[in-house]
């Protein structure tokens, strides 16, 4: 994106905050091409038979992000962090979902084959990675802001430190021992 560009998303978002719904109708053909890289980095990290498309993706986080009523888009790389933060969202709920019907709900006969399909794991291992992030988040907010920003929303070192208002290193820093923590809780014991 252009500087011009991301001046003119600034600008549009300040607008739609203060209330002008025309702004929105002009925003997101500009923001879209964007939303779209931003839900396929998301679900490049899902499994391969992964139910939900980048498009849907898209659609469901442009359905919940125009429904923000309470937040204030301070600039573009704000909105692209919220709008990674609905995405993981929309993806924890999907493999809550899925694993809910693994455990029961809906569930219907199949064969050992079928039932031992990695899609399942992979849910569990999102599970698990959110219940990490939340144990985090408990400790550490900024760090869990971190991993859920280059993680799950795929944006730089440079655009992580933008949106938290703090030092690129200081989200260095922060991101390998995010890394670090949770690498210790998902290798943990469980006995």
């Amino acid at each position: 994106m252009t500087d011009s560009s991301a001046l003119e998303v600034n600008q549009l978002l300040a607008a739609w905050s203060n209330g002008d719904k025309s702004a929105l109708d002009k925003l997101i053909p500009i923001v879209e091409r964007e939303l779209h890289e931003l839900a396929h980095r998301c679900l490049r990290r899902e499994r391969s038979d992964h139910t939900l498309q980048t498009t849907a993706l898209v659609n469901e986080a442009y359905l919940r992000l125009v429904d923000q009523r309470r937040t204030c888009f301070q600039n573009r790389a704000h909105f692209f962090a919220i709008a990674a933060q609905i995405m993981r969202r929309i993806l924890m709920n999907h493999a809550r979902d899925r694993a809910a019907e693994k455990r029961g709900g809906g569930a219907r006969k199949v064969s050992i084959e079928e039932a031992a399909v990695l899609s399942d794991e992979r849910a569990e291992e999102l599970l698990a990675l959110e219940e990490a992030l939340e144990t985090l988040a408990e400790l550490d907010e900024r760090k869990a802001r971190v991993v859920e920003l280059r993680y799950f929303g795929g944006m730089s070192v440079e655009e992580t430190a933008e949106v938290l208002g703090v030092h690129a290193n200081t989200v260095t820093r922060e991101w390998g021992q995010a890394k670090a923590f949770l690498h210790r809780e998902l290798n943990k014991d469980p006995a």
